[in-house]
């Protein structure tokens, strides 16, 4: 696990470096929020289109290959980046379709590597692995964008050059773990692959109504919680600061989650699972508002922490949830709709952001996400009861396949 544990630091510093030197230059190009959300959508639509295959390939091929392949991608394209930056270019055009390229290597990264996670340790470890895992992931967004935007200072390439280190060595680590984490589920493979094996990660979800609520809610959270897209306009429009000062505000929401990860590492949540999980959504969209309002520098600094507290909290109750319920020889498959769902929406969130901010103002945007959140963590508790009265984690036992033969 350890090794999982230090790809998922590398790769996911990668991901922080480039999206706040991405972040800065587009906005940099053009002046428009619209380009902050086109580069959201240019990194979700890949997600859409290959979320199938990619789950397909998870589910049936060698997990640490179909990871590998993924993060090589995203070095490709860092390496892109770097020569278009090194180029002079002025256009915004091929950062977009570079940011495409980078939605289609995390599409199937993240397919294969969260199903490893699961397949390293019994279920009983399981919320305890995924704390850590949560950790480790929001640890390396605290530092990803704060040398991004450190990098940033000193020029447009250093940036993607230091991403494209970091994640080769990621792809040297997924490649030397155990061989059995990475194949155990193909004991469970049989026939040629079909579209209806493609969509039976979809199947389970639909048939599964505390995955279902759980993967909606954050996606709707995220969706229109999605302001974090827009600090390259609240560092440089409202609050004045520059790329430093931006880096830092980057690694704010790292701060906040790296310490409630910890905690939950140390001390997981035993009791009230389900009703945990909706005050934190409803804690999210609070804590957006303020940092919409907020014009101090230090204000939106904790304000960034504190709803990021409250993001690792669902983060880590969803996270634990999804394998639980599924079984392991579909955990490829749910992941990568899940990534849709969840992880696509942070880019989707982010061309949302980007145009309410172009047509409202960026303060009226972030209130608007906010309050959707507050009112989606009350709707949710209604419209999924099985979701809001799930108690303890080790009450759950693996959803029945839908496409599996009738019991008896």
């Amino acid at each position: 696990m350890s090794r999982l544990l230090g790809a998922q630091l590398l790769s996911t510093l990668t991901f922080g470096v480039v999206a706040a030197a991405l972040g800065w230059q587009a906005y940099e190009r053009t002046g428009s929020a619209l380009t902050l959300g086109i580069i959201g959508l240019a990194e979700f639509l890949p997600a859409l289109v290959f979320a199938l295959p990619a789950g397909q390939m998870a589910d049936r091929l060698d997990r640490r290959l179909v990871s590998a392949t993924g993060m090589c991608i995203v070095v490709v394209v860092s390496v892109a980046l770097a020569l278009n930056a090194a180029s002079g270019d002025t256009s915004a055009m091929p950062l977009y379709l570079m940011a495409a390229g980078l939605g289609v290597g995390r599409s199937f990264a993240s397919a294969a590597f969260t199903p490893m996670l699961a397949a390293a340790v019994p279920s009983a470890a399981l919320p305890r692995t995924m704390a850590m895992s949560s950790s480790t992931w929001q640890g390396a967004l605290i530092f990803g964008p704060f040398i991004g935007g450190l990098l940033q200072a000193w020029g447009n390439v250093p940036p993607y050059l230091f991403a494209a280190a970091l994640d080769l060595v990621a792809i040297a680590l997924v490649l030397t773990v155990t061989r059995r984490v990475g194949t155990e589920h193909r004991a469970s493979v049989t026939g040629p692959p079909t579209m209806r094996d493609a969509t039976a990660g979809l199947r389970l979800i639909r048939h599964t109504p505390a995955l279902l609520g759980a993967i909606s809610l954050d996606l709707v959270a995220v969706l229109f919680g999605g302001a974090t897209a827009l600090l390259p306009i609240i560092a440089s429009d409202i609050l004045g600061v520059g790329a430093v000062g931006y880096g830092v505000l980057r690694a704010a929401p790292g701060i906040g989650a790296v310490i409630v990860g910890l905690v939950l590492a140390g001390r997981p949540i035993r009791r009230q699972v389900g009703p945990v999980l909706l005050l934190s959504v409803a804690g999210f969209g609070a804590f957006t508002i303020l940092m919409g309002v907020s014009t101090s520098y230090w204000l939106s600094f904790a304000a960034l922490v504190l709803l990021s507290g409250s993001d690792m909290v669902s983060v880590y109750v969803r996270s634990t949830l999804t394998p639980l319920l599924t079984p392991a020889h579909l955990r490829g498959r749910v992941v990568a709709v899940e990534r849709v769902f969840v992880g696509a929406s942070n880019e989707l969130g982010a061309f949302e952001s980007g145009l309410l901010a172009q047509y409202i103002g960026t303060v009226p945007a972030i209130v608007v996400g906010g309050g959707v959140s507050i009112g989606a963590a009350g709707l949710w508790g209604l419209f999924f009861p099985g979701l809001r009265k799930i108690d303890r984690f080790e009450d759950i036992t693996p959803a029945r396949d839908p496409d599996a033969p009738p019991r008896g």
